[in-house]
């Protein structure tokens, strides 16, 4: 019996690491998953096509920080699952690689919590922050692709009602948009829109989407 006390006291004690340097580990490295999170949703939530593995990521950054706290201190173990690592297999579908950076992105920053490399870290992150931020601004100002009208008409009275909802979803959805003109005529309000064209595919679930917001019929529309 005071055997076994003293071998689970004795791996009460860090090897390498004392208590402050796992809590600041573990700190940078959930503040890192959160930062994660926030570009995700705020450069990639809105093509609602991935696979919502942000909803892990706060749980995977320190997971990880710790995995790799604990395989710092043994060559044996970090080889081992190194070899058990090999085995595994992701049997579910990417539907999108663009999640893979974000990912890869939350590993590389959880081994450099792990390390203590903040400035590694800050220098990844503002890297990552710059080259998203010209992506966005390409995809949404510079693109090649023509513009193409949208034109949609709305009765007058749900007008009011729908429109917030409806200006949410058209923003959200088709990029460069811009309301070029807007006519009332026989109780029914008729926007015209233009905005970067869109593949077939995404033609056809922009619709779908549309057709379940405009409700009873309230409103109709024309998509170039």
């Amino acid at each position: 019996m005071e055997t076994l006390k003293q071998a689970f006291l004795e791996t009460l004690e860090p090897s390498n690491f004392s208590v402050q340097q796992i809590i600041v580990s573990l700190s940078l490295s959930l503040a890192a998953s959160v930062m994660i999170y926030i570009l995700y949703q705020a450069f990639y939530k809105s093509r609602n096509i991935g696979a919502g593995v942000d909803r892990c990521f706060i749980i995977i950054g320190p997971a990880i920080t710790a995995l790799f706290l604990a395989i710092q201190s043994s060559v044996p173990l970090s080889l081992g699952l190194l070899g058990a690592m090999s085995f595994v297999r992701f049997r579910t579908p990417v539907k999108d690689p663009a999640e893979i950076g974000y990912v890869l992105l939350l590993i590389a920053s959880s081994v450099g919590a792990s390390t203590q490399k903040a400035l590694i870290m800050i220098i990844l992150f503002l890297i990552v922050l710059l080259a998203l931020c010209i992506q966005w601004l390409i995809q949404n100002h510079f693109s090649l692709k023509p513009l193409v009208s949208f034109i949609i008409s709305i009765d007058k009275a749900a007008f009011e009602e729908v429109e917030p909802q409806l200006n949410q979803f058209l923003k959200s959805r088709l990029n460069s948009l811009t309301m070029k003109t807007m006519s009332v005529m026989d109780d029914r309000i008729s926007i015209h829109y233009q905005h970067r064209e869109i593949s077939a595919s995404e033609k056809v679930k922009f619709t779908s989407e549309l057709t379940r917001l405009a409700g009873q019929g309230n409103i109709e529309f024309f998509a170039g």
